[in-house]
């Protein structure tokens, strides 16, 4: 459970945006999955890549996120797809290898971790799932934190 901080890239994503109650997160993930697996095929977005999630920290009950996935190029955006991007610095880095209800335990290992390093937080977080497993011991998603 090793966490680095590493460089990122502004990277263009297809987004749905969502402000999700904590207690609903995994349905709106899957409505807003259903629709981009829906909407991205029709883009003028380039070859697509994997999925992800960019998030800010919780607030009033509520988590400001936007499920989508890695794409080659901006586009114009179409209904609830619309152009975002993963952002480009200094980040802290952490992966989780298992299933993804591990989600939790890992982001308070990356986030811990900053802490104890002193690490200033930006504010932007986002996970990229890596190709999905048969086995989901096998899955791996990459956590990052923005740092300020």
């Amino acid at each position: 459970m090793t966490c680095t901080i590493v460089t990122t890239e502004r990277t263009p994503t297809a987004v749905v945006k969502v402000d999700a109650p904590m207690n609903k997160l995994p349905e709106m993930q899957r409505t807003a999955r259903s629709t981009l697996a829906a909407v991205v095929p029709t883009l003028d977005a380039g070859p697509v890549g994997l999925t992800c999630t960019r998030w800010r920290p919780p607030a009033n009950g509520t988590l400001a996120m936007e499920p989508g996935m890695i794409v080659s190029k901006a586009f114009a955006p179409a209904g609830e797809v619309v152009p975002s991007e993963l952002p480009a610095g200094r980040a802290a880095h952490h992966v989780l290898k298992g299933p993804f209800d591990g989600l939790p335990g890992a982001w308070k290992i990356l986030f811990d971790w900053c802490a104890a390093e002193g690490l200033k937080l930006a504010g932007v977080n986002w996970e990229i799932y890596g190709v999905s497993q048969p086995d989901s011991s096998r899955q791996e998603t990459s956590l990052y934190a923005l740092l300020a």
